[in-house]
């Protein structure tokens, strides 16, 4: 599918959004849309160019299932299971009165990943206003601050995990020199000895995770994970973003 404005269509794209999302428009009530970023050109993927032309052309909602920048969908997921979390009889006292710390902690991976979903978790708590926050990662893992600004940077993950009451586990390529792997340090991964510096705190990932790589077995499998749990609840986010849409709100 062709994407840029005033293309001549001489190669091998066959159909211009211009033309497809009208049509998608007459089919559906709302159509969501996953995009994923190039990893090699910064502005064209921060540009959403994808996205953005649907929401152009379709003339009706358009949902992200996530897109080279964000994914919001699994934000608010994410904050639903939090709240939930606090919620619970054995769990309300102790955080009554107080905010939770939640630490957003970078892992290795075998490959570059996009910047999506720690782009839109730290997005999400800033805005949510409610948590202590800190994101932690290896010098030169920095996100853009357009959505990290109010969060706390810490390089040392063993300080920034001191008393954490939600720690969140996910990888991400450099932003700055856009899309590479500087380090694959596995002493990043997350273990139950780390865990120790915590105030027992939850764990979650937003899936998939290559186990003993980001995540150890010890830690998805053991009492402090809700990332199960996490998973199970992207069903009612979706459930409450998509009958807010039809009610018009």
């Amino acid at each position: 599918m062709e994407f840029e404005e005033e293309a001549i269509m001489s190669g091998n794209t066959v159909e211009h959004v211009k033309d497809a999302a009208p049509i998608m428009g007459k089919y559906f009530d709302i159509l969501c849309i996953r995009t994923f970023p190039s990893l090699k050109n910064k502005e064209d993927d921060y540009s959403e160019l994808y996205i953005r032309q649907f929401i152009k052309y379709a003339g009706i909602p358009i949902v992200s299932l996530e897109s080279a920048t964000l994914h919001p969908l699994q934000s608010l997921t994410d904050i639903i299971t939090m709240q939930e979390y606090m919620r619970g009889p054995a769990q309300a006292a102790g955080f009554a009165g107080r905010k939770p710390k939640v630490v957003l902690t970078w892992a290795p991976h075998v490959k570059p990943l996009p910047q999506c979903v720690a782009n839109s978790f730290s997005q999400w708590v800033n805005a949510w206003g409610q948590a202590d926050f800190v994101i932690t990662h290896p010098e030169d893992y920095e996100l853009a601050e357009q959505f990290t600004k109010g969060a706390r940077i810490e390089y040392d993950q063993s300080a920034a995990l001191k008393d954490a009451d939600f720690v969140y586990v996910k990888n991400w390529s450099t932003f700055r020199d856009y899309g590479k792997i500087y380090t694959n340090d596995p002493e990043w991964m997350l273990t139950n000895e780390k865990l120790a510096l915590t105030n027992q705190a939850r764990v979650l990932h937003c899936l998939p995770v290559r186990r003993n790589v980001e995540l150890s077995d010890e830690i998805l499998d053991g009492a402090n994970s809700l990332v199960t749990t996490q998973a199970g609840n992207r069903v009612w986010a979706a459930q409450a973003v998509l009958a807010a849409i039809l009610r018009g709100e």
